[in-house]
């Protein structure tokens, strides 16, 4: 551990993608970004999608640019968003995947439930209800019955670059598929609920090698690499890089999403964490990350998005939050996980229609708009770090928050007033860092223990504190 080892992160969004060269050292812990480029729903006529062909040319050609600048490069990570996947047969990818926000899943929810209620579904796989995890999807996915298996988007990409089928356990976790207590597939219940056993690819754990690239991808990319499991759920590979002060930390791991949560070592699969829709997400080292998912950046974003279409002109987010700090008085407030907003598309307007439905007056103009955004996702994190520290029997000492919502200071110092708790903002990057590290330990070139890969994120990564006021 004497050298710098460098390896290359694919980091996947919900809205973009990136790939960067993270370099790793005994006291050095640092990423360059290579190419970002878009991600996001295409219309098809069956339905929402994801444009996988662009994506996946997006990530060669990314990986190629990488090791152009740095040929040391040692081995390669992915790591993305949750519950979609890619349907094989004969080594040939059926169909676009479908987005999570499509419709479709809805009518597997009332199918699966009426087979499996929720309450038997949380104590086999400890998951929060969501309408787009995995199994409702299978359910309602027609073109199951002539597929020959089924990869999540990061083991998708691993198997086009490798060759090989596998599954990482931290995102299998959010299929619903997987027993919380097993760590394995439930194949009982995947049966019951007509999903054929055989889709289901084998179980590998992150730092095992899935395999080494293609020849054809060897030459395009320029060199002969293996691919390494990370914790290929983003928010897994996320939490691995948040610096935990103290073992009664919470954190927030906020992009469109803000996954807000506490990681704990056994299962709490009590009515209470059914009834308040905590779920348990493998982590990295058997970890369990006992979290909430609620409505992040993405209330903000689209509401950003419909402004700059009204007036055919973009908006500058940074002046926008600044005006919006600036604004004084009540602030209203909304339900931030209102199901309403969780869909594209005229975000303002179904912000301000569940406003008035609560018996709030909607802000006049669009500074003041953005404050009631931001305040209410800062009441939602707040109350679902009180009800984590509650079902997890700690008192929250302090909130880490990171990834791209770290350095929304008005978000910051709301989710410390509201909560009571210091927020501790960042890294940014705690994805690909995270991504970066399991990598690194894997080739011997970074340390054995989750303990001592968040002490490096610290020394390398000054987080900003925000007290309560």
């Amino acid at each position: 551990m004497t050298d710098i080892r460098a390896v290359a992160a694919v980091d996947l969004g919900a809205t973009s993608g990136r790939v960067m060269i993270g370099r790793v050292g005994p006291d050095a812990l640092e990423l360059e970004l290579v190419t970002r480029f878009p991600n996001g729903p295409v219309e098809r006529a069956d339905g929402l999608h994801w444009d996988f062909d662009a994506l996946y040319g997006h990530i060669v050609d990314g990986l190629a640019e990488a090791v152009r600048r740095e040929p040391s490069i040692e081995s390669i990570g992915i790591d993305s968003w949750a519950v979609d996947y890619g349907l094989l047969r004969d080594d040939a990818l059926l169909a676009e995947p479908f987005h999570y926000r499509d419709e479709r899943s809805e009518r597997g929810v009332a199918e699966v439930h009426t087979i499996a209620p929720f309450t038997e579904l949380y104590q086999r796989n400890g998951l929060q209800f969501l309408p787009f995890n995995t199994l409702y999807q299978y359910r309602v996915d027609t073109a199951l019955a002539d597929a020959d298996g089924a990869l999540l988007i990061p083991d998708l990409i691993a198997y086009l670059l490798t060759g090989a089928r596998v599954a990482e356990r931290t995102n299998a976790s959010t299929t619903g598929l997987l027993g919380v207590e097993s760590s394995e597939w439930d194949l009982e219940l995947a049966e019951r609920l007509g999903i054929p056993s055989g889709i289901l690819p084998p179980l590998v754990d992150p730092g095992v090698v899935i395999g080494t690239l293609r020849p054809d991808l060897t030459e395009r990319i320029g060199k002969d690499l293996p691919v390494v499991a990370v914790g290929s759920h983003d928010t897994a590979s996320a939490v691995v890089a948040v610096p935990l002060s103290t073992p009664d930390s919470a954190y927030i791991s906020c992009g469109t999403w803000g996954l807000v949560g506490v990681e704990i070592a056994e299962p709490v699969l009590t009515d209470a964490a059914r009834a308040a829709n905590f779920t348990h997400e493998s982590g990295v080292d058997g970890r369990f990350r006992f979290l909430h998912n609620v409505t992040g950046l993405w209330l903000l974003s689209e509401t950003v998005r419909a402004w700059e279409a009204e007036d055919a002109s973009s908006i500058d987010l940074p002046e926008l939050l600044d005006a919006a700090a600036a604004v004084s008085g009540d602030i209203p407030l909304f339900d931030a996980n209102d199901p309403s907003l969780s869909a594209p598309g005229d975000m303002p307007a179904r912000i301000a229609a569940v406003l008035t439905s609560g018996g709030s007056a909607v802000p006049a103009d669009r500074a003041a708009f953005a404050r009631t955004i931001v305040e209410s996702i800062a009441q939602a994190f707040a109350d679902a770090v009180q009800t984590a520290g509650d079902l997890s029997g700690r008192e929250i000492d302090a909130i880490h928050l990171v990834g791209g919502g770290s350095l929304n200071r008005l978000l910051c110092q709301a989710t410390a007033d509201r909560s009571g708790v210091p927020v501790l903002a960042g890294p940014v990057e705690a994805t690909a860092l995270g991504n970066v590290l399991v990598q690194a330990r894997a080739l011997g070139a970074a340390p054995a223990t989750l303990e001592e890969l968040r002490a490096l994120v610290a020394r390398t990564h000054q987080p900003v504190r925000y007290d309560p006021r």
